[in-house]
């Protein structure tokens, strides 16, 4: 039987310059994310809508949280594996269109994680590991572009 979950979070818009939504380019496009006895993230939107580059936007948070959701299975696989994982970096990549009337959408993400191996660890089994995660990852499971992997493998002395 599946166990049912609640996610929460609490996003406050922060771009109101005193007039709100009066005027279309009379407000910020920022908000944050903040909950109780956790960090504030500030947030814009995506620069090519006006957005602070500076500030983390929901296309950046989408692939960061697929990118996470993969690094945590993937080290769990691994450790079941009994591979020893000693680094793991990843800078994954969204492929994402934006139509004339401003709608979007990502139309592929590719996840390129270097990870730290130790001596003597069987590569194929560590590739091979990264075909197994989408079938666990909380967000793998729930987005609806493909999702591909191109590892590459540091093998460290022990």
């Amino acid at each position: 039987m599946a166990k049912l979950h609640d996610f929460v979070s609490s996003i406050v818009w922060t771009g109101t310059r005193g007039e709100g939504t009066r005027a279309y380019k009379g407000y910020d496009r920022t908000w944050d994310i903040a909950l109780p006895g956790k960090d504030i993230i500030h947030c814009s939107n995506d620069p090519l809508l006006g957005g602070d580059p500076t500030k983390m936007n929901p296309e950046d948070l989408l692939i960061s949280a697929l990118s996470a959701c993969h690094m945590l299975w993937y080290l769990h696989l691994a450790s079941s594996a009994g591979i020893v994982v000693t680094g793991y970096r990843d800078d994954p990549v969204g492929h994402g269109e934006t139509l004339s009337n401003g709608a979007g959408r990502f139309l592929a993400a590719v996840l390129r994680p270097t990870i730290s191996v130790q001596e003597g660890t069987d590569l194929e089994l560590a590739a091979e590991l990264h075909q197994k995660v989408h079938a666990f990852c909380f967000i793998a499971q729930s987005v609806n572009f493909p999702l591909s992997y191109e590892p590459t493998f540091k093998v460290v002395a022990r």
